[in-house]
């Protein structure tokens, strides 16, 4: 579980996102810290279950850090409102399909899948898609990704046309217009601060295996 001194700080951090703050504050961030990757620790070894090649990683390798990068932004702010990690078996900049926690007050959810991949990877998965609908859709039909996903994966990263090679009448079209492939699930405060959290994160991450593993298979 998430303590709640991690997302009182978190909470504070956004009403104060400046480097004298954080400086002054850098004691409270170095606890919210350490609980975190204590929390993410649990997590590795409950994904592990399922994920083994996961269990060999650390949390202080799948944790991001809380520095913005804000060279080509202009929201200036120096510090992320969150604190996050990825869970990809080949590692956290892979450009497989990964597990993904973001914690943030009022915001915290878990995902797993791609997100906006290259060019050259959207198209095999799309290829793989387009060759085993059939198989994607049963996917998205099981029981336990229904009850947790009863809206199935996120659509709001979608071309408005086909995609170059793809003919519109396309039984699959809809699903091979999009540029991002996630299954997403929302958690309250009290849901991340719960004993029970990283059962239902395990849980979420399970769910969404199948679709994990059928798209780093598109990509292998």
């Amino acid at each position: 579980m998430i303590q709640a001194s991690t997302i009182r700080f978190l909470k504070d951090l956004e009403k104060n996102n400046d480097k004298s703050w954080f400086d002054v504050h850098r004691s409270r961030y170095e606890d919210a810290r350490a609980a975190f990757l204590e929390s993410v620790e649990a997590m590795i070894k409950a994904i592990a279950v399922f994920e083994p090649a996961i269990g060999e990683q650390t949390a202080k390798q799948t944790v991001f850090r809380i520095n913005r990068d804000v060279r080509f932004s202009k929201d200036k702010r120096p510090y992320k409102n969150n604190m996050s990690a990825y869970f990809n078996a080949a590692g956290k900049k892979s450009n497989l399909a990964g597990y993904y926690v973001h914690i943030e007050p009022g915001k915290s959810f878990a995902a797993a899948g791609v997100w906006m991949p290259e060019a050259a990877v959207l198209s095999k998965i799309r290829q793989e898609i387009d060759y085993n609908f059939d198989e994607w859709k049963r996917i998205n039909a099981v029981a336990a990704f229904k009850k947790l996903f009863p809206e199935g994966i996120n659509t709001d990263d979608k071309l408005q046309r086909p995609p170059k090679g793809y003919d519109e009448n396309n039984p699959a079209i809809e699903t091979l217009k999009l540029k991002s492939f996630i299954g997403s699930r929302s958690f309250t405060d009290a849901e991340v601060m719960h004993k029970d959290f990283t059962k239902d994160l395990s849980k979420t991450f399970k769910a969404l295996k199948p679709m994990v593993d059928f798209i780093n298979r598109s990509i292998d």
